[in-house]
């Protein structure tokens, strides 16, 4: 049962400013695994030629993104009770769209382990007598004392000084490479918006496509943000008035600068990253994986800034990796009661259901992920892998995209012709570049 606040939207963008925040829980989980990781391998393989897959990873999605928060704020449901709605066969009384987005965000598990992983390494690196067993651990403790009390302010405040942290230090390192033998001149990085792709790096390419940007998880866990930021409480049930129509557009307006605020800034560190990774580790053979991992990656900062720089990448890559992990368990720890609920597994009558829930996958997955970790022990591979699922759930979430649009169509809340091909430009793009790395790879 919803409850509202009515709130008319503001009215300048200095007023809409005081109303972002969705997008910044979103660039904690976007600047972290995918940007540390994903992007810096694919620039250590394949060097600046694949700058452009980078770049349409986190340019083409924010369509797809965009039509998710309108919707969410459209009609004020929890995102899996949305896709429990859409067209298509049903298994068991629920949408084929939900099972398949259990399945593949389970299979994420993976994904997430290697990451608590990363994080556990570089924090090892910090203290040297912590062996990484006791650092996941620590790792795994410290997220879920963070979440399990389920303050939505805490988490966006939180994810705030995470992202701003990491992005002034790897914004000064690219900087700082321009003095050093590893700087690049503007036809090397023009060489990486053609369009080619080596075959040998086709892995790497798709699962850094998966996993950076805006990729699914992030798309569906932003209707949760802007529902808990209060887009959709401030703008009310649909009555049909020309008051709600208006209340809507301005806070879709809000929604689609918060979006783009998040976008900036995750595209520039994104390009950073993959620019660092080109420019000082392509060439170098044999990519180390497991605990080495870390330490090949602080190459990238002890190259550029000098060997004192090595403690200070250390800990804005715990801090990065971190933030991914963290943004990842506030976001799972609301999508999987909602889809135990849609699935008829775990009924969520009310807030108070919804807070006990919380509250047991605050503490179940850091333990999964923790052990996962533990017992394979390669953080790159396992976030690649991760980035290739990922580039699956895509596709679900471009289809549901589509019946969302088809659905609020009628509401004349369309921004124009701008809107619908920024939509379609993503939806063609996702499911050409998805589908072609998906049938390369099986």
């Amino acid at each position: 049962m919803h409850s509202y606040k009515i709130l008319n939207p503001p009215s300048s963008i200095g007023k809409m400013l005081g109303f972002l925040g969705p997008g910044f829980i979103l660039s904690a989980s976007i600047v972290g695994s995918g940007e540390l990781i994903a992007t810096t391998l694919l620039g250590a393989e394949a060097g600046f030629i694949a700058f452009w897959v980078i770049l349409v990873s986190c340019l083409i999605k924010v369509g797809i993104q965009l039509e998710f928060g309108k919707n969410a704020i459209i009609s004020g449901n929890k995102i899996m009770t949305e896709f429990n709605a859409v067209n298509g066969p049903r298994i068991r009384n629920s949408n084929w769209s939900v099972w398949l987005t259990f399945i593949l965000t389970t299979l994420k598990v993976l994904q997430v382990g290697g990451m608590v992983g990363g994080a556990a390494i570089a924090f090892s690196m910090l203290f040297p007598r912590l062996p990484i067993s006791v650092s996941s651990i620590i790792i795994g403790l410290s997220i879920s004392l963070f979440i399990y009390r389920n303050y939505f302010k805490l988490i966006e405040r939180i994810s705030v000084i995470m992202v701003f942290g990491f992005t002034l230090f790897t914004l000064t390192s690219l900087v700082f490479l321009f003095f050093t033998p590893y700087s690049f001149t503007l036809q090397e990085v023009l060489t990486g918006l053609t369009f080619q792709l080596p075959k040998e790096s086709l892995f790497v390419a798709i699962g850094a496509f998966g996993i950076t940007g805006v990729a699914s998880d992030e798309i569906i866990a932003y209707t949760y943000w802007c529902q808990e930021k209060g887009y959709a409480q401030y703008t009310g049930p649909n009555d049909g008035t020309e008051e709600w129509n208006l209340r809507a557009k301005g806070w879709i307006k809000v929604m689609y600068l918060d979006a783009f605020v998040a976008m900036c800034c995750y595209t520039l560190v994104t390009a950073a990253f993959y620019l660092l990774g080109a420019a000082v580790l392509n060439g170098i053979e044999n990519t180390p994986e497991g605990n080495d991992l870390i330490g090949f990656l602080a190459n990238i900062y002890t190259e550029t800034l000098g060997p004192t720089f090595r403690i200070p990448f250390l800990i804005g890559a715990f801090i990065a990796l971190y933030s991914s992990v963290f943004a990842t368990l506030a976001y799972w720890s609301r999508l999987f009661p909602d889809m135990l609920n849609e699935l008829r597994w775990w009924k969520i009558a009310d807030q108070k259901d919804q807070d006990i829930a919380v509250k047991v996958f605050a503490w179940l997955f850091p333990f999964l992920w923790v052990i996962t970790f533990l017992f394979l022990k390669l953080p790159g591979v396992m976030v690649l892998i991760g980035g290739v699922i990922g580039s699956v759930l895509l596709l679900v979430v471009v289809y549901v995209a589509i019946q969302f649009r088809t659905k609020n169509a009628s509401l004349d809340l369309d921004s124009g012709l701008l809107s619908k091909s920024i939509f379609w430009i993503s939806v063609v793009s996702i499911v050409l570049i998805s589908s072609y790395g998906i049938f390369k790879i099986v």
